[in-house]
């Protein structure tokens, strides 16, 4: 069932696998184009119900419970992104050589179907930084007078912007590693792979697996393939990938750039990949100041960003515009407040160890707040990487002891208070204990490394938490 069959979808009988975000959402825009859909869900719990109620009056089909099952002559599944591979009803599709597609395929399809010319994608991938890289090359867009909108894993949805009745110029798409992977032919103008860390591990079953995963986001590209100069995994994820003739590898890097690479010359973001004779010449496009927080991760996802708006033909001048227009989201190294000459800063969405890392190495003296749900991390490189910057931790949450044996081997001068507490209130305690480690000059930085599940709902109720705790300390 490639693109160019599933012109008319009248009578297609397809499977939507998951009433999630991105389930719901597909479900109608299938019904609408006038299939024969079927929604399958794992939970058969209130709100599920309730989903299912409001398809049904619709006249889509709903099983609940009763996620592993095909239905019977199914040509198509559109499944959720965060659904396994190794699910039994992907089986008895493999089996029954019926097309398994992700919210993001299916939309990847559906451009061009009103007959409009449709927008490019610019599209972001990584373990970490994604949202944020995605978000700054929106602003840099708009700033040169482009129609455009963050979409993918965050904001518009895909399927709105690409169905939507107003048309985009471009659009600036994030990808998780799990979306690539129902996406086999999506062809993005260009794209970028952040980073590469150990993640989600158990969806792809092996670091070589979720690799690939993300290196499909170069497949295709017809102009740039940006990768970090920093991360040779990202730049052999490049080498591997099959590109439209023409297009080029380009590198971002913290230090000075060679050609074809942007890169950081005496506090200003510089363009030796989109100028003429970049053997010689270098474009000057924001000063570092112009990047809010001015954290080394942070320039290089504001380099990414802007490689792939050059890549667009952007003008340096919206680069610079667009960069200072840029708000980070919430929870994102966000300082809080000063408290007797310390600083507070708010990282709870540095969720994994690759994140955390890149938190920790933005300060020079730091009392770290760290500790949750470590997915199966191992903390032994995090800790030795940035043992020196430690004036003291605080370690809370259900898998602590893994972070403080890793302190005992590579940091045993460092002093750690452990305290045993899982329940919300614990944060409040973690603050208060960080401030008696803290001395002027120092910050303290909430950077978990781990997930929040096991205290929070989610990594913004504790940041929320951890801002609400700093705010009693000043009052």
């Amino acid at each position: 069932m490639g693109s160019q069959e599933v012109t008319n979808w009248q009578g297609k009988r397809v499977t939507v696998a998951g009433l999630g975000v991105s389930g719901i959402p597909a479900a109608k825009v299938l019904h609408g184009l006038g299939a024969l859909v079927t929604v399958v869900n794992d939970g058969d719990d209130e709100r599920a119900r309730a989903q299912a109620a409001d398809l049904e009056a619709l006249g889509v089909t709903v099983r609940l419970g009763d996620g592993a099952t095909l239905p019977e002559g199914t040509e198509l599944i559109v499944t959720a992104p965060g659904w396994q591979p190794d699910k039994p009803l992907f089986t008895a599709a493999a089996e029954a050589g019926v097309p398994v597609w992700g919210d993001v395929e299916l939309a990847w399809r559906l451009r061009g179907l009103d007959g409009r010319e449709p927008a490019p994608w610019l599209a972001v991938t990584g373990t970490n930084g994604k949202t944020t890289t995605v978000q700054m090359l929106a602003s840099i867009l708009k700033a040169a007078g482009l129609r455009t909108a963050a979409v993918g894993n965050i904001g518009v949805s895909l399927l709105d912007a690409v169905l939507g009745e107003e048309p985009y110029d471009v659009l600036a798409v994030e990808l998780s590693s799990y979306q690539l992977h129902w996406a086999p032919s999506l062809r993005a103008h260009s794209g970028a792979v952040l980073n590469l860390a150990p993640d989600h591990l158990d969806w792809h079953g092996s670091m070589e697996a979720y690799a690939a995963d993300k290196g499909r986001i170069y497949e295709g590209n017809r102009v740039a393939c940006v990768y970090n100069v920093a991360d040779k995994a990202t730049e052999d994820l490049v080498r591997a990938a099959d590109v439209e003739e023409g297009c080029r590898a380009v590198g971002f890097t913290l230090g000075a750039p060679g050609p074809s690479q942007l890169g950081v010359v005496d506090g200003i973001l510089v363009d030796r990949a989109f100028v003429e004779n970049r053997q010689k010449n270098a474009q000057e496009l924001a000063e570092v100041s112009d990047v809010t927080p001015p954290a080394p991760h942070n320039i290089a996802n504001a380099l990414a960003a802007a490689a792939l708006a050059r890549a667009f033909g952007v003008p340096p001048r919206a680069v610079r515009d667009g960069l200072r227009d840029f708000t980070p989201d919430a929870h994102r190294i966000a300082h809080v407040a000063d408290v007797d000459e310390v600083a507070y800063v708010d990282d709870s969405k540095a969720t994994n160890t690759h994140a955390a890392e890149a938190s920790l190495a933005a300060y020079e003296s730091i009392v770290w707040i760290a500790g949750g749900l470590a997915k199966g991390a191992t903390f032994d490189e995090l800790v030795a990487r940035s043992a020196k910057r430690l004036r003291g931790v605080v370690l809370i949450g259900a898998d602590r002891a893994l972070i403080r044996e890793a302190l005992a081997r590579h940091a045993p001068e460092v002093p750690v208070v452990d305290l045993d507490r899982t329940d919300t209130g614990a944060m409040l305690a973690a603050v208060q204990e960080a401030r008696g480690l803290a001395e002027p000059g120092d910050t303290v930085l909430l950077a978990p490394a781990c997930a929040s599940m096991d205290m929070f709902a989610n990594y913004n109720k504790r940041g929320d938490a951890f801002a609400e705790a700093v705010r009693e300390l000043g009052a």
